[in-house]
């Protein structure tokens, strides 16, 4: 939980600087950052946008705030976002996937839009221009929770603190999917890299 929302919370607010009415693309939505993101969003009066690998996790995913959800297995999520905000595109994208579509990710901004970087699930780099990010004054931002304990633990130490507090009042979902034993961590693993998941994939010692 605290990774998970600890991240999220950077992302859309720290980094995002996400205010009431704005809207957000959350990218792998129904992973454990994501689906953080799309409940976080909501409840600050965001229009919340997401990708997922098949319509099931976005029909799911309804149920946790995600008011547009993009397959993006079986459709370009540039065009499909820029098709739902008349061009215009969003505030922020959250984007965990990296690769190209970190890249892609540039061309549904709206004019000053931001980018989060927060991870490398394509297990790629990505070459952005920095050109691309001109015609509307975007900005480009990586977030790390990790760095953020060690330098600002007086901050981070309450948010997290008042992430687990409405979790654990039921204002926000945790979602374990699966739970393995650490004698099967290579299982695990497979299952989650398989996008079959929903929420998280735990490992009991």
């Amino acid at each position: 939980m605290p990774i998970a929302f600890g991240t999220a919370y950077e992302c859309l607010f720290t980094a995002g600087h996400l205010a009431e009415g704005q809207t957000v693309l959350i990218h792998a939505g129904a992973g454990g950052v994501g689906m953080a993101a799309i409940q976080l969003a909501k409840r600050a009066g965001a229009t919340v946008i997401s990708t997922a690998s098949s319509d099931e996790k976005l029909e799911r995913l309804a149920a946790f705030g995600l008011d547009h959800g993009i397959n993006y297995a079986a459709e370009s999520f540039v065009e499909s976002v820029n098709q739902l905000t008349g061009s215009q595109g969003v505030d922020i994208v959250i984007d965990s996937i990296g690769g190209q579509n970190l890249v892609d990710s540039v061309g549904v901004l709206a004019y000053r839009g931001r980018l989060v970087s927060v991870g490398t699930a394509a297990r790629a780099g990505s070459a952005i221009e920095a050109r691309s990010l001109w015609t509307r004054n975007n900005a480009l931002h990586g977030v790390f929770l990790g760095a953020a304990i060690l330098a600002e633990y007086p901050r981070i130490h309450p948010m997290i603190g008042d992430m687990l507090e409405r979790v654990a009042a039921g204002e926000l979902r945790v979602v374990i999917d699966r739970s393995f034993p650490l004698a099967d961590a290579a299982a695990a693993h497979e299952y989650a890299e398989s996008r079959k998941a929903f929420g998280r994939v735990v490992l009991i010692p």
